[in-house]
């Protein structure tokens, strides 16, 4: 099969989650023989320099940067108050992508066009009067519900407002656009049920060349029912082999992109919450905190015994290095990719509920659950003092990724998917 993948961001190199859940479906599609064509929005939210990917990867996948100014303006932010339209995802509107996109379907033929995140949905209208291949959304979250949760978790009435305002006009634009999708791939379970249980919203599919690019629209029959279907993140297991033993294993560690805000809020809450008290408790305890696009206030604190690091050049060296993996996660949807990889370097993880959410676990066995800054200090109080048990949860969560996310048998499922929408 012949493949687009419209993505909001570049997956390669992946150096935080989205771009690391979307280059395993690239690799593994390509493992199975399947082409792959990479389309990506390339902003200063995350910016690659096409001479950093390295030419095998650029042969096999033909991937295309195209620049797209995702800054935010606040002129453009206020007007789009009035409009009841998501400022999140006009953002993300460009004629230079439109064009090149339009470009790209003229002169290839695709039997799936896959769109990363609902962000990139604006070109969906475009793909249809392009192209006659299956339209897949692989939706990485619900991306309002992000928004929603950040929301409830802001003190600043004002702020709160706001984000409350963001969340709603995301909310609607993303329930009306699901059913015009062929198909949608959630990355969990819990998310595919909640997409078959929405009402749907129709739009008016009918739009003008303009808004199409300059392409004619396509006459087509009417859509049959939108078919949905759980594809989680997954480990390509043959490189990734089993855990080593870490060279600090009574440590704590965190790793994620800072720049996503329920990651930076989550740290923030436990530095303030949690590890003063830990700290009074085991004086020699050290907490690691690594991950890209740290915040000032991140760089600049001094919580004792908390070592900050920034961005690590090798994630998973960081990860084997250490003992204890914390997700203290107030805010967020879809899966975590990084508690997926600590899993599978075999490591004992503790997190929110809402931070294990998507996640085929079980509290208590390959994973232990804390919400609250008393439930955090007791299961941080066991890990160290009943090593024998943090290893077995360790080895625990170590099997579950290999019988659950093998990146393999993800794959195989995603390209029976593929034929079926088809036929």
């Amino acid at each position: 099969m012949k493949i687009l993948m419209i993505c909001n961001k570049a997956p390669f190199p992946p150096r935080e989650g989205g771009p690391i859940a979307m280059n395993m479906i690239v690799e593994g599609l390509i493992s199975e023989g399947h082409q792959v064509k990479v389309l990506a929005v390339n902003s200063f939210k995350y910016t690659i320099n096409p001479d950093d990917i390295p030419a095998d990867y650029k042969a096999k996948t033909g991937i295309e940067l195209i620049d797209v100014d995702l800054r935010i303006k606040p002129v453009a932010a206020f007007l789009n108050l009035f409009t009841g339209r998501s400022y999140h995802v006009e953002r993300f509107i460009s004629s230079d992508f439109r064009k090149r996109l339009v470009e790209v379907l003229q002169t290839n033929h695709f039997d799936i066009v896959q769109m990363e995140t609902i962000f990139v949905a604006p070109y969906l209208e475009t793909v249809r009067a392009c192209s006659d291949a299956k339209v897949v959304l692989r939706a990485h979250n619900i991306e309002y519900l992000i928004w929603s949760r950040v929301a409830d978790t802001t003190p600043n009435p004002l702020k709160r407002r706001y984000l409350r305002h963001l969340a709603n006009t995301l909310k609607r634009y993303e329930l009306s656009m699901l059913s015009q999708f062929d198909g949608i791939a959630a990355i969990t379970q819990k998310d595919a049920d909640y997409f078959r249980n929405t009402k749907y919203e129709i739009r008016n599919p009918n739009r003008s060349e303009a808004e199409l690019g300059g392409a004619k629209p396509k006459t087509r029959n009417p859509k049959p029912e939108t078919r949905i279907i759980s594809i989680p993140f997954g480990i390509d297991l043959e490189n990734f082999p089993p855990p080593v033993p870490s060279a600090d294993p009574v440590s704590l560690f965190t790793i994620g992109a800072m720049n996503w805000i329920p990651n930076a809020e989550g740290v923030k809450w436990f530095l303030h919450h949690v590890w003063p008290e830990i700290h009074k408790e085991f004086p020699n305890l050290i907490y690691y905190l690594a991950g890209r696009e740290m915040p000032g206030w991140m760089l600049n604190m001094s919580f004792p015994n908390v070592e900050v690091l920034g961005e690590v050049p090798d994630a998973r060296n960081f990860i084997d290095s250490y003992g204890i993996m914390v997700v203290p996660l107030l805010s967020g949807s879809g899966i975590r990719i990084k508690i997926i990889e600590g899993m599978a370097a075999g490591k004992p993880v503790l997190s929110t509920l809402i931070g294990a959410e998507g996640i085929d676990c079980t509290n208590g066995k390959n994973i232990l659950i804390a919400n609250a800054p008393c439930e955090f200090i007791d299961m941080i109080s066991l890990c160290i003092s009943d090593r024998s048990r943090c290893k077995r949860l360790g080895e625990e969560a170590r099997k579950l990724i290999e019988t659950h996310y093998d990146r393999r048998i993800i794959i195989q499922k995603l390209i029976t998917f593929y034929k079926q929408l088809a036929g």
